[in-house]
Parts: structure tokens; sequence; C-alpha cells
């Protein structure tokens, strides 16, 4: 166990009897700045603090893939890396680890993670390259000429014009990710082919200036070069083209982009062991959340899961954020099992 390479990180190096393949798996730490009313006992004993998106579910199931295998330590070939990392809700601790030389530390063939989810406890999604949408935070800096409400008037237009969703969909209503009909694991699912801006802009001055932000959601990955110069062009043909300062990214975080084989692979093994009703399809791409995980996918072939904790005949529904956000805990005993499983047949050599 090493403690060393970034803050409240956690490797644990899980070394079989005989040599073979390298793969970690990680789990995300991290907390939310909320005080919605939280019922289970093991509730933070902070003020204002809640696990809200179920990072506590992350870390108890890779410390139960870790027990598992650490039984099976002698039939193992090969390493197992447990990277237990912090700060994943502000996109900052994946990055960190790397940059703090985690990677020369480990040298891990794959790398595989999940995040609890709205859908049916019992069920895990993945699919090849994106599981997000691309999210991207614009800034159009003006000279502060413009009243309020040519502020408000312009960022309406600059929506309109981006806009771009199916006829009849709603992508931005994340309650229907489970739904059969609308959701993920539909083929025409509404959270495919969008793009779409927050609902409002922030728009405030700063000295001589006025700065017109929003958070802007795309599926399509070679459209993201089109955004700039489309809002350049609008605003160039309205009357406030001598206004314009400039208009930049000022976060652009990467995606999830899963490996088209090992995802293949990972989905095949898992509907091998505990059947095909264990995994369920994905179609499209969620808004709103991503992970950086990304940052070790950038580093080394991974996969990123969902696994469903909602129980709808109990009541329990685990959107995450959202204020009602309560697991069925029998996805921890689900993750901890299929995932074990998946590990061992990618070490057999």
């Amino acid at each position: 166990v090493e403690t060393d390479v970034y803050g409240h990180g956690i490797i644990g190096i899980l070394e079989g009897n005989k040599k073979g393949k390298k793969i970690a798996w990680r789990s995300d730490m991290d907390a939310l700045p909320n005080r919605f009313p939280d019922k289970v006992d093991f509730r933070s004993k902070i003020d204002g603090v809640q696990h809200g998106c179920g990072h506590d579910i992350h870390m108890a199931i890779g410390l139960g893939i870790a027990e598992i295998l650490s039984k099976n330590k002698k039939s193992l070939n090969g390493t197992v890396y447990f990277i237990f990392q912090p700060e994943e809700e502000t996109f900052v601790g994946a990055k960190a680890m790397v940059d703090k030389g985690l990677l020369t530390k480990i040298k891990s063939d794959e790398i595989y993670a999940l995040h609890v989810s709205a859908l049916p406890v019992g069920k895990i999604m993945a699919k090849p390259n994106e599981m997000f949408a691309y999210q991207k935070r614009v800034r159009i800096k003006l000279k502060n000429e413009l009243s309020n409400e040519e502020a408000k008037e312009l960022s309406q237009k600059i929506d309109k014009k981006l806009f771009r969703v199916k006829t009849n969909t709603k992508p931005w209503d994340i309650q229907f990710l489970a739904d059969p009909n609308l959701g993920l694991s539909n083929p025409n699912t509404i959270y495919q082919d969008y793009l779409f801006m927050d609902k409002d802009f922030r728009i405030r001055t700063k000295e001589n200036e006025l700065l017109l932000e929003a958070y802007i959601y795309e599926t399509n990955k070679s459209n993201q070069q089109n955004i700039i110069p489309e809002i350049e062009q609008l605003i160039k043909e309205t009357k406030y083209k001598d206004q314009l300062i400039s208009i930049d990214y000022i976060q652009n975080n990467p995606t999830i982009q899963n490996d088209e084989k090992l995802t293949n692979q990972a989905i095949n093994t898992i509907s091998k062991i505990y059947g095909k009703q264990s995994i369920l399809p994905d179609y499209g791409q969620v808004p709103y959340f991503n992970d950086d995980f990304a940052y070790f996918q950038q580093k080394i072939p991974g996969v990123y899961f969902l696994l469903g904790g909602s129980n709808f005949e109990k009541g329990i529904i685990a959107m995450n954020h959202a204020p009602n956000f309560m697991v069925d805990e029998e996805c921890l005993r689900i993750g901890v099992k299929s995932f074990s499983s998946l590990i061992l047949e990618r070490l057999k050599p």
C-alpha cells in the first residue's frame, strides 16, 4: 500500500504468485457540498457535506474487489493495482495523480472504473467510445456597453443558433436516463445527437468588460470545432459586432473514451458469466455528468461502466446529485462479484 502519490490518494498493489498482465481498478472518493437530508446511519458527520453522488459506494466496491482477489492471490497471474483517487468532483484528482508520477510507479496494461447510476440495480452498462456528452464552458467577452436586457437577448440568440436536438426530445431531462422507452438502453433514446446550452447564461461585469458564460453539451466530437466560429459569426451579424472582444473555452475537460476492443471484451465476459440480462445496451450519451477517469484513459486503454443502483419498487432512486439520492446496497454485491470476475478473466494467460 502506498499513500504518497497525491493528497488522500491510496494505491494498493496486489501481486499474484505468477507473472502476467497488469490491470488497474480505480475507485474515486469525493463528496458534495450540500445539506440534502440523508437518512442513512453512515451519513457524513460534517455539516454541509454529503455522499450524494455515490463515491462511498465506489470505494466500498473497490475494497470488496481487493478483498476477493487477495483471497485468490495464489491463482492470480499478474498484478492488480487499486487506485483510490480523491477529488473527482472537481476534475482535479486523476490529473494530479498522473502529474505526480503515478504511472511511473505502476505500469498497467488496462484500467477499469465504474459509477453508480439511476439504472435498475443489477444492471451494468457500457459502450465503446463516448459515454457522456462533450462538456465545455464558453466565455464571450464584450465591451461593457450592453444593458442587462441586451445581454439576455444576445445570449438567447446564441442559444437558438446552436440548439440541435432530435424532434420531440428533451435530452436535458436526465430523470429519464433509465426509462425503457426514452432512456439510454433504447435505440431511439432521447440522449443522442444533440447540442444544447445551459438554460441561462451567467452574465457579469468585470472592470470594463461584460462576460457571458454558459456550459455547452455536444454529442458530436467533430462539431466541437465549429461552435466558437458559429458564435462569432452570429455576433458579427448583430449590432453588437463592435463590442466583441473574444470568445474562448474557459473549461474544456476531456470526456470518457472507452477503448472499443476492451469494452466489447468486458461486456462479453460479464454476459458469459452472469447472463446477458446483466448487461444493458447503451445507445446514448449522458449530459451534465462526466468523470476525470478520462485522464487515466488518455494514458492507459480503459473501460468505464455505469452500475445500476435504483430499486424502483422500493422507492430507491440513485439519481446522482439529486436531493433524494439513495442506493440499493445490493449493487455492492453485484459490483464486487461482476468486476472481480472480469479482472480474474482478464488476468488469465
